[in-house]
């Protein structure tokens, strides 16, 4: 009996339920259907929409003109409020979604669907068969409009909610954690406004990201300035735009071609013409706030001036390859006289908080004020890195890990290039609002023993020197280095660099110029808006290193890559003064240089071997003296290297210049080697170039 009594009332139980699940879930009601029972509220809220969309729908001219079959497939929402909306519409012609989308948009506001007699949301789905005039009011009452999940509707409307969410695109970059492209010309417009006296800029540390420069340059506003009215899309394309942009909710990004088409004459050259064709593209972007992309790879073929070509075989690869492009990389014979050249450069940019910039990529930097930087140069071919660069109070400190090759025949790993490392600490400290002061600090490793990539090195707040001892001397070579920067006022910028690889204070004093006083100092001055006249730059740089800095007893611990100097492209043993002057208004733009030189090169003629401290790949352990020893010993070189060129910034965007140029180049050694001789170069030069980065011609 009690058995009976308990199931008796489960099944009560469970009936109440039921008719109170039913009673208390009510769809969406139109006005007509408010007298029906309870039972019709769906089947009247189904005929209502059916006959208001085939009373309504129009079916496009397009699809009647193709005599098009077939279903259209509408997800819909009666929201909380009673308003239908169209959420996604899957169609073969986007004329049909237009008119899906109007015809719902002319259904009336009902009452919202209830809930246990709250309201709430109805989602259904609901195909309209094509053609509509074959469809007869039976058929349209045995349709069903099925209720769909929130999940599968939002699922279904993925794609066409990408596309929705596009916006009108605007410059994120301005704003962005990208890197500036760092050429000199360029950062000359908005040098002035990071050294204005107070500012707590950090200038040293290249290439800046565009989040840093913008608290003291206006990217927007100075480009709204360069654009050009044009309503048609080859126009904007042209002078204004990126090729592609795009912009989403929480993305975006562009492309654009690269170009560098060059065409020239050298006058000391036994070949017709000069010529340069690097095809490319460029892409970069953002995902969120924080994390910045950019990838650009360049395909080139060229000849350059006959110097150029012989500097460029001269850095030669051990295999087959005929030579290195100075700052692009290795290059293999192109026809009987040019070169190929493919480079690739790529990183990306996260910000973890506001002080701190995270940066791993393919690429160079830079640390100096001035034209040159004799603690880390951009002059070498592109190289992995990670660098991390922290700002907080008044200091900026930058940490930068790089993996570099030594490509010579005597250190080749079977027959692999040698892989050797460097890190760097750069310190920068406004000690008042006038006076910077910088402090550098470098090492460069090899694979020696298995060692790898030490892990001693990756400490971003250590002593490099502490670190070279405690692994043994030989195991690396540790660098330091100072600089320093005084705004004299608001136009008038001194600064300076010192370099110190190895210190004898006893030499010194003993004052015989020892070998071992291996030291280097630069010291300039720039002067913005010259003589009142605005955007006009003009610069002095002084440069002198001795003999055999950067290089080291340990051949392949030197301070370079690829053959290429990791600081002064001229290596060591000389000295330089440069005069630059850099002026632009609106597109136009012109840039004058002059550099005057003394070098002490080797003889290598078989006789006298020795070497005189100026090229750093050499060991120095084969110097011809130990005392005596001063800048520009050995092939004493007097050079000159001038170079005028103007343009005009045909596309801001993706900085799409036209130029031409002129180069004059004396170089006149004491004596004549097979290798080092006389040539007086005037090369004339014309091209379109994408300005992405530096080109150093003046070797």
């Amino acid at each position: 009996m009690k058995q009976f009594i308990v199931l008796l009332l489960l099944l009560i139980q469970n009936n109440v339920f039921s008719q109170d699940t039913f009673q208390y879930e009510k769809p969406p009601v139109f006005p007509n259907c408010e007298s029906v029972d309870i039972e019709a509220l769906q089947p009247c809220f189904d005929n209502n929409v059916f006959t208001h969309v085939f009373e309504n729908f129009k079916i496009p001219q397009k699809a009647l003109n193709e005599n098009y079959k077939g279903d259209v497939a509408v997800l819909f929402e009666v929201d909380t409020t009673g308003v239908f909306k169209v959420i996604y519409v899957d169609a073969i012609y986007t004329e049909l979604k237009d008119e899906v989308k109007r015809v719902f948009a002319l259904l009336p506001k009902v009452k919202p669907a209830t809930y246990n007699g709250r309201k709430t949301y109805k989602q259904y789905s609901i195909a309209i068969k094509i053609p509509l005039e074959k469809q007869s009011t039976d058929v349209q009452n045995e349709q069903e409009i099925n209720e769909i999940s929130k999940l599968e509707a939002a699922v279904k409307a993925e794609f066409d909610g990408v596309n929705a969410g596009l916006k009108s695109f605007e410059n994120k970059s301005y704003s962005s954690q990208l890197n500036i492209p760092f050429t000199h010309s360029d950062y000359a417009k908005f040098d002035r406004s990071m050294n204005l006296i107070g500012t707590n800029s950090h200038t040293a540390s290249k290439p800046f990201v565009y989040e840093e420069v913008s608290n003291y340059y206006d990217f927007k506003t100075e480009n709204q300035k360069l654009q050009k009215e044009t309503d048609t899309w080859v126009g904007k394309k042209l002078w204004n735009e990126h090729l592609v942009q795009l912009q989403g909710q929480d993305y975006w990004f562009t492309i654009d071609p690269i170009f560098d088409l060059q065409v020239g004459k050298d006058t000391d050259a036994d070949f017709s013409s000069t010529y340069n064709n690097t095809r490319g593209f460029l892409v970069q972007g953002g995902l969120g706030k924080k994390l910045n992309f950019y990838a650009s790879v360049f395909e080139s073929q060229g000849r350059f001036a006959q110097y150029v070509n012989q500097y460029a075989e001269s850095l030669k690869a051990f295999g087959p390859d005929p030579a290195i492009i100075p700052g692009r990389g290795i290059a293999k014979r192109f026809k009987s006289d040019s070169y190929d050249y493919p480079v690739a450069e790529a990183y990306l940019s996260y910000a973890p908080a506001k002080f701190i910039n995270m940066q791993f990529g393919h690429g160079k930097n830079f640390i100096g004020d001035g034209y040159r930087s004799l603690l880390l140069s951009d002059v070498a071919s592109p190289h992995p890195f990670l660098k991390l660069n922290t700002k907080f109070w008044k200091i900026k400190y930058t940490n930068t890990w790089l993996w570099l090759k030594d490509v010579r025949p005597e250190v080749t790993e079977d027959g692999a290039f040698l892989t050797k490392y460097m890190a760097n600490h750069y310190l920068s400290w406004n000690v008042s609002k006038r006076f910077n002061l910088g402090l550098f600090e470098s090492v460069v490793w090899t694979n020696s023993n298995n060692r790898g990539f030490d892990v001693n090195y990756l400490n971003p707040i250590i002593f490099y020197r502490a670190i070279e001892f405690e692994t043994g001397q030989d195991a690396g070579n540790a660098i330091i280095g100072a600089s320093a920067k005084y705004k004299w006022n608001d136009n008038v910028n001194i600064y300076s660099q010192f370099i110190l690889d190895e210190f004898s204070l006893s030499d010194i004093k003993g004052g015989e110029r020892s070998w071992k006083n291996k030291y280097g100092y630069q010291i300039g001055v720039k002067y913005f808006n010259a003589f009142k006249v605005d955007n006009l730059l003009l610069q002095f740089e002084y440069n002198r290193i001795r003999p055999y800095t950067y290089s080291h007893n340990t051949i392949a611990t030197n301070y370079g890559h690829n053959n290429q100097s990791m600081a002064h492209l001229w290596g060591a043993n000389f000295s330089e003064a440069i005069l630059i002057g850099r002026y632009h208004y609106k597109r136009w733009f012109a840039d004058a240089k002059l550099i005057f030189g003394v070098r002490g090169l080797d003889f290598n003629d078989g006789t006298d071997n020795f070497s005189y401290g100026a090229d750093i790949f050499r060991n120095y352990n084969d110097r011809p003296f130990d005392t005596g020893v001063e800048v520009g010993q050995g092939i004493k070189t007097k050079t000159f290297n001038g170079n005028l060129q103007a343009g005009y910034l045909i596309n801001p965007a993706s900085n799409l210049k036209l130029f031409t140029d002129v180069t004059i180049r004396n170089f006149n050694p004491e004596a004549t080697t097979a290798s080092t001789f006389k040539s007086n170069t005037v090369w004339f030069n014309f091209g379109l170039r994408t300005n992405l980065f530096n080109w150093y011609f003046d070797n």
